[in-house]
């Protein structure tokens, strides 16, 4: 039977690509269920990571960095990150241990307007001397007024529990809306296909960035003891192409290999992955293609 005092709510996090939002949402709820990568804008769509004890559940909401737009993916992306700022119990503002610069000012002038309890969360504390910190609180809390400044370590852990003791004290009571089993609300094939774009992006570096997208095509029956998994890679132009498929199709072998290891970790059965690369020229800037991405759903998935 649920706790009468039971609380539950939602909490967007937000901040500049790279700060380390996705890192915190995966130590949160003890998988992954966010990729991370040293490339800016690795986060395209919401992803939500469920965090559930005997007395709370939060749902964290990892949203793409917020930045200037360049192009039809950029600005979903932001409006991605906008709407997450709706309808939520508070807001994590996560920065990098420094003074705020230009993205950090674009987003604080963005959460002037927000109505919930706005958190300055100063990541990767780990990297910076302590006498570094109260001058980086000062600097920003000359700029804003915040419910809460909170320094952690998104990576080794620090503060976290703090972070989540004192965010509890800002939610309602509430129902339980997910089971506590439930990490995330994304079907396995969209953190599939994130498994394998994170690979994408940690193997060929800056020759492909996020000229890269990938849509799981079917998760099928077992097959010896395998699931079957097909995944299409679409790119932008042919030389993209050639990156990802590598010398003697090597780079393409590695990509399968290493994507192969984090889908059997997540799934926990051994798999079977085809992959097919694609051009798809300026997909980016294609919206019907960029609907095609978000909303794709796999005929296949076992959820």
């Amino acid at each position: 039977m649920q706790n009468k005092e039971y609380k539950s709510g939602f909490v967007a996090l937000v901040g500049r690509p790279n700060v380390g939002k996705s890192t915190l949402l995966n130590y949160l709820v003890g998988e992954k269920v966010a990729i991370m990568s040293n490339q800016p804008q690795t986060t395209r769509n919401k992803i939500s990571g469920i965090y559930t004890n005997d007395n709370e559940q939060i749902i964290f909401i990892d949203t793409p960095g917020i930045h200037k737009p360049k192009n039809n993916l950029d600005d979903f992306m932001d409006k991605s990150s906008y709407s997450a700022l709706n309808d939520v119990e508070a807001v994590l503002f996560m920065v990098d241990p420094e003074p705020a610069g230009n993205g950090d000012m674009f987003i604080i002038d963005l959460l002037k307007n927000v109505a919930c309890p706005v958190f300055l969360i100063i990541n990767k504390i780990d990297t910076v001397h302590p006498d570094k910190l109260l001058p980086i609180i000062d600097s920003y809390n000359k700029l804003v007024k915040f419910a809460e400044i909170i320094p952690i370590s998104a990576r080794q852990g620090n503060n976290i529990d703090d972070l989540i003791k004192t965010l509890v004290k800002y939610l309602p009571q509430g129902p339980h809306y997910y089971d506590s089993e439930q990490l995330t609300d994304k079907p396995e094939y969209f953190i599939v296909a994130e498994l394998i774009r994170e690979q994408i992006l940690q193997l060929t570096h800056a020759e492909v960035p996020h000229s890269a997208a990938v849509l799981v095509d079917k998760m099928s029956d077992f097959d010896k003891g395998k699931l079957q998994i097909f995944a299409t890679i679409f790119v932008e132009k042919e030389g993209q192409k050639g990156i990802i498929i590598g010398k003697n199709g090597q780079m393409l072998k590695n990509i399968g290999m290493h994507s192969r290891v984090e889908i059997e970790k997540l799934l926990g059965d051994k798999v079977n992955l085809h992959l097919w690369i694609k051009v798809h020229k300026n997909w980016r800037s294609d919206p019907v293609f960029l609907k095609k991405i978000t909303l794709a759903r796999c005929d296949g998935s076992r959820l």
